[in-house]
């Protein structure tokens, strides 16, 4: 019986994992496995990813360099772009890319494409589990009848369920091994059998009744967060027009010990799941006719917030009677969020690409990314790319507004208080002390 099967192969540490997908979430997931004992085989199409990881080289902030060459020389991980090795693997893991069309509808173009590997090459008695994060349905909608096709009988030949990812890049205390694991099967034994693989890396498994609640559970968490963020960012612009200070107020609320959660506002919001899931979900609402209006208003201001960072630096260069056409605008970070050098769907893109087309003479500075590139898929315009500007005494006093878009931890910001003529702080990045030693105008969020 092939949940037997599988339950002695991952026992003993006999079960070949493959993972389709070495990026943020399935990087640290085979390595994770690598490192309990497990032989890995991860699947790429990107060629440099594969050189880099068989040379035992990490391009993923969250796994070191040391680990996966310990993984490598172990002989427990390898990568490869033949996806014909899936026919070794006793459990595949898909974790591609989820993007959103330009019409805010999902793009399921990467899950169907792995699924379509897998159905090239799969045999009976394998796991099929998709970590990537879509619209519930998608797992019994899109892949079971890809398998069914080949002739496959769940609980008979193959196995399938989801778990989401819940990776948080750059976070030190939360960690896969140390991050609760959701996990639906399309099946009770997909269930049972995918819920004690991960019990072999992760400390805590939750197992839910089907794949579906799984898909819906990461949706619900990143909505809240996208929701709440959202409201943030709205209170933001209300105490901004009544002068109040929004940081000190979110303050305040937060010393409340129940019924209340902080969320703090910014320039809007980035990476790969909070600005995408809510989408996902609201798509997936009005297939069966329901418009979720409140996840539309929070998504409608999100994405309002880099105009209206760039109304705030227009407003303060007009205040020291000059044009945003013509100044010189240092901006100091432009990943997503701080320490790490994630670019997908940072709003800093949007700030640059809205001064850009207003004229502004724009340069930045991120120590954690080398250049930034432009096009549709990320900004409103397709600029020219940017190098990263060293952080020079005379960059930073030659420049007629600097805006703190990401608060990296390892800028000097109480050298940029002392040089800078103005400052637009969207992060809360400059300490009280700081800002009243300062004599520059500085516009906080």
């Amino acid at each position: 019986m092939i949940k037997e099967q599988l339950r002695k192969l991952i026992a003993e540490k006999d079960a070949t994992i493959g993972v389709i997908g070495l990026g943020y979430v399935g990087l640290p997931l085979i390595v994770e496995f690598a490192l309990k004992g497990f032989k890995g085989i991860g699947f790429e199409v990107d060629a440099k990813k594969v050189d880099d990881i068989n040379a035992g080289r990490s391009y993923i902030v969250d796994v070191s360099n040391e680990n996966v060459k310990k993984c490598v020389d172990g002989g427990g991980l390898a990568a490869t772009t033949d996806f014909r090795k899936l026919i070794d693997c006793d459990v595949v893991v898909i974790c591609v890319p989820t993007p959103l069309r330009k019409t805010k509808d999902p793009d399921m173009s990467y899950i169907i494409a792995a699924g379509e590997e897998i159905q090239k090459y799969m045999r009976p008695g394998q796991l099929v589990i998709l970590e990537s994060t879509t619209y519930p349905g998608t797992t019994d909608e899109v892949l079971q009848p890809m398998f069914e096709m080949k002739g496959f009988k769940l609980d008979e030949d193959v196995l399938l369920a989801f778990s989401p990812e819940r990776v948080d890049p750059g976070n030190p205390q939360f960690q896969t091994h140390n991050i609760p694991k959701v996990v639906g099967g399309v099946t009770k034994d997909s269930t049972e059998i995918a819920s004690f693989l991960y019990s072999q890396i992760v400390e805590n498994v939750h197992s839910v009744s089907s794949a579906r609640v799984a898909e819906a559970c990461k949706l619900w968490e990143n909505t809240f967060r996208a929701i709440n963020i959202g409201m943030a960012n709205e209170m933001a612009k209300v105490c901004n027009a009544l002068g109040i200070d929004t940081w000190e107020v979110v303050r305040a609320a937060a010393t409340k010990p129940f019924g209340f959660m902080a969320f703090y506002p910014g320039p809007g919001i980035g990476g790969h799941c909070i600005p995408l899931d809510p989408h996902y979900l609201s798509w997936k609402a009005r297939q069966h006719g329901f418009d979720s209006q409140f996840i539309s208003l929070a998504e409608q201001i999100n994405s309002g917030m880099p105009a209206y960072v760039v109304k705030l630096v227009s407003t303060a260069l007009n205040d020291v009677k000059k044009a945003v056409n013509g100044s010189k605008v240092l901006v100091l970070g432009v990943a997503y969020k701080k320490d790490i050098d994630d670019m997908r769907e940072s709003p800093a893109l949007s700030i640059i690409d809205l001064l850009r087309s207003r004229g502004a003479d724009l340069v930045y500075h991120d120590p954690f990314v080398p250049e930034v590139t432009f096009d549709h898929a990320y900004t409103i315009g397709d600029g020219e790319p940017l190098l990263n500007t060293e952080l020079t005494d005379d960059l930073i006093k030659n420049s007629d507004c600097v805006i703190i878009c990401t608060d990296h931890s390892n800028v000097d910001y109480t050298r940029v208080c002392e040089l800078a003529p103005l400052i637009v702080d969207t992060r809360n990045a400059l300490s009280e002390d700081v800002r009243n030693g300062s004599k520059a105008k500085i516009v906080r969020l």
